[in-house]
């Protein structure tokens, strides 16, 4: 699946690592998680996430899905976004 954003609008692009999702995008407009995108990975659970997850502030996304875990890897699609916005806001 290639990600595409429309013409004029810049992105940025996160890689998470150890997942089956191959990017992740999103915004963080006044504090709030807005327009989340997995790229890969289970899309229904993904964009069910990404609806659920929209508009809400970003600490409490972090602290909502850090930790969740995918089988056996020690992390998830939802861990990784956590680890990004952690690593967006400078949070320990």
């Amino acid at each position: 699946m290639q990600f595409l954003e429309p013409v004029g609008m810049v992105k940025d692009i996160h890689i998470p690592e150890g997942v089956c999702a191959k990017a992740i995008s999103f915004d963080i407009e006044e504090g709030k998680l807005r327009n989340l995108h997995f790229t890969g990975g289970c899309q229904g659970n993904l964009s069910a996430i990404s609806v659920l997850l929209e508009g809400m502030p970003v600490e409490e996304v972090i602290s909502k899905v850090r930790g969740i875990t995918c089988g056996n890897k020690g992390t998830s699609c939802t861990d990784q976004l956590a680890q990004i916005l952690e690593k967006q806001l400078s949070l320990p």
